[in-house]
């Protein structure tokens, strides 16, 4: 054999061995690194809103059943005990007693009740024990007892040169030992010797409790003895062990049991009548086997004052727990119960043990490998294996069928001497002849796995495949071959099944659960179990049936769910125990249910099982805290400090956040928390297992934080509320806002003047621009008239011109003629009367007025041409003048000589010596000049 498979099956010997059967309550488990302290814990209490507080070496721890916190205690000293008396709690230490209140920020402060009396604490002095009694605090050392009356701050002391181990309260009467002396009363404040140490046998007492009409001792190392004027052991078996064990602390439950802490052997618990229940060290669940202080809460849970670490045992708690830390069972497929035994089939093998005895499980041996399941027929085990179908009788195995991968076993219908067995490569047949089992044939046509089968009628089975769905099967009546088959409409997938449970084929996958209705061949959709076992909290199709009590098993991500039938209705009852998968580490898809017996069911898992007592499930309501509020800014954080009034927050706060827990203190049932912010978010949140929330950045309002808790499948019986405001930010204060007004009516006012005279400018723009118009159309209508008198005046200078040139042309023509007749007449013969005619002619010719008409004219004409011809040459004559009218009319020198009765030479010579008056240069003509002015 090689040295791996020899390392092998001795670690799995050692595991047989050591693999304790014992089913233990709950237990969690807190390590320093949980709660952020040191590692002993020294004495525990319980406050009156079921907050835990704990005497650490680095102070005063608080649990609340969601954070833990650590008060330091006065100069950094150990405390060793502590005790909750309404809202103070008490706590001793090193050289120092005193008491803790919270302030209003809901931190605890600590006041000396040891500093600045009449009296100084010893050297060195611890106080190790505190008792509250009828108004009265009374701290134990080890040289005294301190007695603190409450009501008047004051104390009594009594001293004593014997070393006092511990105190003691007996309903409210106060006992104690000095070490050698023996036990002491305390009445009245004196002490008194009520018993003597040598009737306790000289040993160290843990704790005194009332037994019967005496009182019952527990010491150390002896174990119990009973007071009757003397004292004598109690007879019990018990103390063997106890006397073994070296107790080191003690309590008595509430429903009479004893819980012993040990200095090395862990926890022990004794029923009423001194018999051990159960005995929990490290190997066993503790996370230490030293226990300095033990302490019953108000839900009946133990906690434990390790001296690493801190454990609570949920006493009271349904479930018990087989874990198997040593992985010598592995994972648990399937469980039975036959003959008185327990059986447990694993991936690992069939192991088994006799039920209701704390023993190991016991191997079988031929069954190593996966066991696939367990079923009791015909009076008898059958285990289905990875390498066939074996019968067990007590620790044996019987093989009866070597067809590997047997997934299931079931009745034939109508034959009790047949059983139907599904594989992995598709039906067998067993068969019960001559006295035993055996594999008869394999039904043939069909070599599809088998995992799940049920009967419809006796020959027509359902089967389901995860990957390929469900079939329908008909079978010959001798169950050899398959007549037909088909695939019947209907969603597949991993972790599906199909159960018969009250008669009625269950099929269900992750898209819901499906009641399988034989008139139509089909499968319908069930709603109610559908919305138990699909969506967000599917975790598996697998539903088993109890056919014990006629339940229906399933399991949904956050719970273990069971259906019975109604008792007085035919509706079914839908319960819950709310165990989420993550704790309860069963294998999806291959979970597993047993009937134990009176309503107790053990469910398998990955490392172990689960013991579920129906009867105590029945879970309680709790209450939720508001533990803390704060609010915060960029730069620091502010916890308030009433959470119990309204608050007003400025706006810079806006970040907002609370923490709030439910003091719920058992490992498997878990607490979850919703919440809503009304005036921002009115619908709840969904359920989360975190404690605490934060709103950022809210606008300025009211508000209402509500929150409330669900812990396992019950709401917590009040709803936690805190009203808050956040201010308006100051820019829309009362005082900004008359700002705004008084700002936007200046604006206002502004805008108004400002428009006013915009538009009065606009309108000054518009009427000068209409005057402008008006103006350009006076102008327009001025120049059009000026262009209509210019053109008229035009016309009656080109008329004028005409008649000037007609009238020119006419004087010329006039004297032109004139000049002829003279001639003529200069040639005829009778002088004088032809002297009497030349007369008249001159006088005709040099007649002026021809002259001043024809001035006249021109001047209208070309009126500033003579005023013009003065100015710039004023030396002219009027003959001059004249001539250089005539010039103007562009006439010439021989046009010009008639109108001036004068020769063409004449002329010329006038044309001369006009040049000369005016100026004129030789080459600068003399008509040219004229016309240009």
């Amino acid at each position: 054999m090689s040295l791996v498979k020899i390392k092998i099956c001795f670690l799995f010997l050692l595991g047989t061995i050591f693999s304790n059967s014992q089913e233990i309550p709950p237990i969690e488990i807190f390590n320093p690194q949980d709660y952020n302290a040191e590692d002993q814990n020294w004495s525990v209490t319980q406050f009156q809103n079921n907050f835990i507080y704990i005497a650490n070496n680095a102070g005063l721890l608080e649990y609340n059943g969601a954070t833990w916190r650590l008060f330091k205690s006065p100069n950094d000293d150990i405390l060793r005990s502590v005790r909750a008396v309404n809202e103070k709690v008490y706590s001793g230490g090193f050289m120092d007693f005193g008491y803790w209140l919270k302030d209003e920020y809901g931190k605890f402060l600590y006041t000396s009740l040891s500093a600045n009396r009449n009296f100084s604490v010893k050297e060195d002095e611890e106080f190790w024990q505190i008792i509250n009694t009828e108004g009265y605090i009374l701290f134990q050392s080890l040289e005294r007892i301190y007695i603190y009356n409450i009501q008047d701050d004051n104390f009594r002391i009594i001293d004593s040169e014997a070393r006092i181990n511990k105190m003691f309260k007996v309903d409210e009467s106060i006992y104690f030992q000095k070490d050698k002396e023996g036990v002491f009363k305390i009445e009245n404040g004196i002490e008194t010797l009520v018993y003597k140490s040598s009737s306790i046998e000289d040993d160290e007492l843990i704790n005194i409790y009332n037994f019967k009409e005496d009182l019952l001792f527990h010491t150390k190392t002896k174990g119990f003895l009973i007071s009757n004027e003397s004292t004598v052991p109690w007879n019990i078996e018990t103390n063997k062990v106890l006397s073994q064990a070296s107790a080191y602390s003690s309590i008595r439950l509430k429903n009479g049991n004893f819980l012993i802490g040990t200095v090395s052997s862990g926890i022990i618990q004794l029923d009423q009548s001194g018999e051990i229940l159960f005995k929990i060290d490290q190997s066993s669940g503790l996370s230490n086997n030293t226990v300095l202080s033990i302490k019953e809460d108000n839900d009946g849970n133990a906690w434990l004052g390790l001296d690493n670490g801190i454990n609570v045992l949920n006493l009271n708690s349904p479930f018990k727990v087989y874990e198997d830390k040593l992985g010598v069972l592995g994972t648990i497929y399937t469980s039975a119960k036959a003959s008185g035994n327990l059986y447990l089939g694993t991936n690992q093998g069939l192991f088994y043990k006799r039920i209701d005895f704390n023993e190991q499980f016991q191997f079988i041996k031929g069954t190593k490998g996966q066991v696939w399941t367990l079923e009791v027929l015909k009076n008898q085990l059958f285990c289905g294996h990875d390498q066939g179908t074996f019968i067990i009788n007590g620790g044996n195995a019987q093989i009866v069928s070597d067809e590997i991968g047997t997934w299931v076993i079931k009745d034939v219908i109508n034959h009790p001497n047949l059983l139907i067995q599904g594989n992995y490569k598709g039906l067998y047949i067993l068969e019960y002849k001559n006295g035993r089992w055996k594999k008869r044939n394999k039904i043939k046509g069909f070599d599809i796995s088998s995992r799940y089968i049920e009967f419809i009628k006796s020959n027509e089975i359902l089967v389901n495949h995860e990957h390929r769905g469900v079939y329908k099967i008909h079978i010959d009546n001798d169950y050899r071959s398959v007549l037909s088959y088909k695939r019947i409409p209907i969603g597949e997938g991993v972790k599906s099944s199909i159960v018969k449970h009250n008669n009625s084929v269950l099929y269900s996958y992750k898209d819901g659960a499906f009641y399988y209705d034989a008139s139509n061949d089909s499968f319908v959709k069930d709603t109610i179990l559908s919305d138990l076992f699909s969506g967000q909290n599917y975790l598996s199709g697998r539903f088993i049936n109890d056919k014990y009590n006629n339940r229906l098993w399933g399991f949904s991500k956050n719970d273990i769910v069971y259906i019975e039938p109604g008792k007085l209705s035919k509706e079914r009852k839908i319960n819950s125990i709310a165990v989420p998968s993550d704790i309860r580490r069963s294998k999806p898809g291959y979970e597993n249910v047993l009937y134990v017996e009176s309503d107790t069911y053990l469910i398998g898992g990955t490392d172990g099982y689960l013991v579920i007592d129906l009867n105590r499930a029945n879970q309680h309501s709790s209450t939720i805290y508001l533990n803390e509020v704060s609010h915060n800014s960029l730069h620091n954080t502010s916890k308030l400090g009433d959470i119990n009034k309204d608050l007003t927050l400025e706006n810079r706060n806006t970040n907002v956040s609370f923490k709030f827990s439910v003091p719920n203190y058992g490992k498997l049932v878990n607490s979850k928390y919703q919440y809503r912010l009304l005036g921002m978010y009115d619908n709840w949140s969904n359920w989360s297992s975190n404690s605490e929330v934060s709103f950022e950045n809210l606008p300025h309002g009211d508000y209402k934080f509500e929150a409330r808790s669900l812990t396992g499948s019950q709401l917590s019986n009040n709803v936690i509320s805190f009203n808050f405001s956040i201010e308006k930010p100051w820019y829309l204060k009362p005082i900004a806002i008359i700002f705004y007004a008084l700002l936007v009516l200046t604006i206002g006012f502004l805008m108004h003047y400002l428009n006013k005279r915009y538009y009065k400018k606009q309108k000054q723009k518009l009427l000068d621009k209409k005057e402008r118009e008006l103006e350009l159309e006076q102008l327009e209508s001025q120049r059009q008239l000026i262009q209509v008198k210019n053109e008229n005046l035009q016309l009656d200078v080109e008329n004028k011109n005409r008649e000037l040139g007609t009238a020119t042309m006419n004087l010329v023509k006039r004297n032109e003629l004139l000049n002829n007749i003279k001639e003529d007449l200069s040639k005829s013969k009778s002088i004088d009367d032809i002297k009497n005619v030349i007369k008249t002619i001159n006088s005709n010719l040099n007649n002026t007025s021809d002259w001043k008409l024809f001035e006249e004219a021109f001047n209208n004409v070309d009126k500033e041409f003579m005023k013009t011809i003065k100015t710039l040459h004023p030396s002219i004559t009027p003959n001059d003048l004249r001539l250089c009218a005539y010039l103007r009319l562009n006439l010439s020198s021989k046009e010009i000589a008639p109108l001036l009765n004068i020769s063409h030479k004449s002329v010329e010579v006038k044309r001369y010596r006009l040049r000369k008056k005016m100026g004129l240069d030789h080459e600068q003509s003399l008509t040219s000049y004229i016309l240009d002015l």
